[in-house]
């Protein structure tokens, strides 16, 4: 299994990263885990257009899923070949909605599930994509939000999603190889557990699930990453490292 960072600044574009967006491949099936904004254009640079299998969505704020929208346009207007085939998306419910009304002049349109099939994420669910396991939880997060775990051939990565401290978090990092946690709040600084996590809170969790790596990504352009990073190493025992575009991970 391989991780590709393809996106992985919080709320809007840094001007060295998009949005958050991570490709999961493994045997010749690909996963993209979010797609915000600017993720689509960095996307091709790891993978073609029309070469993803599936979409899973954390959540439905901009800066995890608004590329969808130019996705849509790529694959319902693909000028060789006709219209793509629909690919699964999971998102939590209303994704169909929110994407439409984000695209559409009418909420009411369809045109999406002609090239998306979509489906609604639920709490502690478990499902097969290919040759992958995952499995979804709520997260702490001001609308509905989902964490994952990826499973293939004895690995497994676990993705934050957005949020704060909470026990569904952690146990979806339960003895991971890989944990990719958000860490968008400075310790001292933002106190909003509803909402985010620090780099102190990202490895306690890292610790508590004992998790073998710590990834920590959604880092906003106004939070200095290298405070988090220390604050991450003080809390967890394994090696910790911030996300970057275009960094690989084999699993």
């Amino acid at each position: 299994m391989k991780l590709t960072v393809v996106g992985c600044s919080g709320s809007f574009p840094s001007a060295e990263s998009a949005c958050s967006s991570y490709l999961v491949e493994a045997d010749g099936y690909r996963l993209l885990l979010d797609m915000g904004n600017g993720a689509l254009g960095e996307l091709q640079r790891h993978c073609g257009l029309y070469d993803l299998d599936a979409v899973i969505l954390s959540h439905l704020h901009a800066d995890h899923c608004i590329d969808m929208c130019a996705y849509f346009v790529a694959r319902y207007y693909r000028h060789e070949g006709g219209r793509c085939e629909p690919i699964p998306v999971y998102g939590p419910r209303g994704t169909e909605q929110r994407l439409t009304t984000a695209y559409a002049d009418t909420p009411t349109e369809k045109s999406m599930s002609e090239v998306f099939d979509f489906h609604d994420l639920a709490p502690r669910s478990r499902f097969r994509l290919g040759p992958l396991t995952v499995t979804a939880d709520r997260v702490r997060h001001p609308v509905e939000t989902y964490g994952f775990r990826v499973e293939h051939g004895g690995k497994s990565l676990a993705y934050s999603g957005d949020s704060g401290p909470c026990d569904a978090l952690c146990d979806l990092a339960r003895d991971t190889d890989l944990f990719l946690c958000e860490a968008s709040f400075t310790d001292g600084k933002e106190d909003l557990p509803e909402l985010h996590l620090n780099g102190r809170q990202a490895g306690e969790c890292a610790e508590r699930a004992g998790a073998a790596r710590l990834v920590l990504t959604h880092i906003p352009p106004w939070t200095d990453p290298r405070h988090n990073l220390r604050d991450a190493e003080t809390a967890f025992g394994g090696p910790v490292e911030m996300a970057r575009p275009g960094a690989v991970y084999e699993l």
